[in-house]
């Protein structure tokens, strides 16, 4: 594998002189026999987090240098750039965080992170150890892509979507909707196909999964808010505004397996016998 063998140093994200799109990208195109070889190397291996992001570059989103340019070349995405050059630092900076109101989108991030032991930095530390150096680009396309990556749990918290597995399908459909990159689309409902083969009870694993994504598409594109104008508000009014409803599918999934003694965080564990 193409590792890389040194992080280069961020850029300053607020500079003026930062170019918008550095030449040498990649071009965003489908390699579906390159998706299809690393799905199945993924199925062997669940956890193997190099084998997704060789997805995500099989199967990208065609049009994101594009909606990176227009958002970067708009008052609103300057404005933001300039005021949130690493939301890393802000959504790992807890103790800011929790200063803000109570029944915030900041404190529910932060009860999610914790409770799950996780950080933005974590996910950051991953993604890029699959990386390699030349792919590296200091633009400000790489600004833009870096809220794509660092926004996630975010939608986790907003969504209501957990990490159990059908959670992590929905999230990943409802990204599809605000990120169109194919992988999202083809993870979240191969995923959701495993999951159906769970014969522990007829769950609405698929209409779970369709309803994240249109959910998604209901949303404002949350890469092109700003982050710190919403952590502070209090998340259910802040669900309104941004039209997240409620998932009632994956909530009803959830109470289905329940009820026949299923975790839904552990869809492997035995069938408890009713009694």
């Amino acid at each position: 594998m193409n590792m890389m063998t040194a992080k280069p140093l961020a850029p300053d994200f607020t500079s003026d002189d930062l170019p918008m799109m550095l030449p040498g990208r990649p071009p965003m195109r489908y390699d579906l026999p390159k998706a299809w070889h690393h799905f199945k190397e993924l199925v062997k291996d669940k956890e193997n987090t190099a084998e997704v992001a060789k997805i995500f570059e099989a199967l990208p989103w065609r049009g994101a240098y594009d909606a990176a340019q227009a958002f970067l070349g708009s008052e609103r995405g300057k404005a933001i750039r300039k005021s949130e050059p690493s939301l890393v630092a802000i959504l790992d900076d807890h103790d800011s965080l929790r200063k803000l109101p109570a029944g915030s989108l900041a404190h529910a991030y932060c009860d999610f992170m914790e409770r799950e032991g996780l950080s933005a930095q974590g996910l950051v530390d991953e993604l890029d150890r699959y990386r390699p150096a030349e792919f590296f680009f200091a633009d400000q396309v790489t600004w833009y892509f870096n809220r794509m990556r660092d926004t996630h749990d975010l939608l986790h918290v907003l969504t209501g979507f957990g990490r159990d597995a059908l959670g992590e399908q929905c999230v990943l459909a409802f990204t599809y909707s605000q990120q169109p990159a194919l992988a999202h689309l083809f993870l979240g409902y191969a995923g959701a196909l495993q999951i159906r083969k769970h014969k522990a009870a007829k769950v609405p694993v698929f209409r779970a999964v369709r309803e994240a994504q249109n959910m998604g598409k209901a949303c404002p594109r949350l890469v092109e808010q700003p982050i710190r104008e919403l952590l502070g508000q209090p998340l259910d009014e802040l669900r309104r505004k941004l039209n997240i409803g409620e998932p009632k599918y994956y909530h009803q999934a959830h109470a289905m397996w329940r009820a026949v003694g299923v975790d839904p965080y552990d869809l492997m564990a035995p069938v408890n016998n009713a009694a």
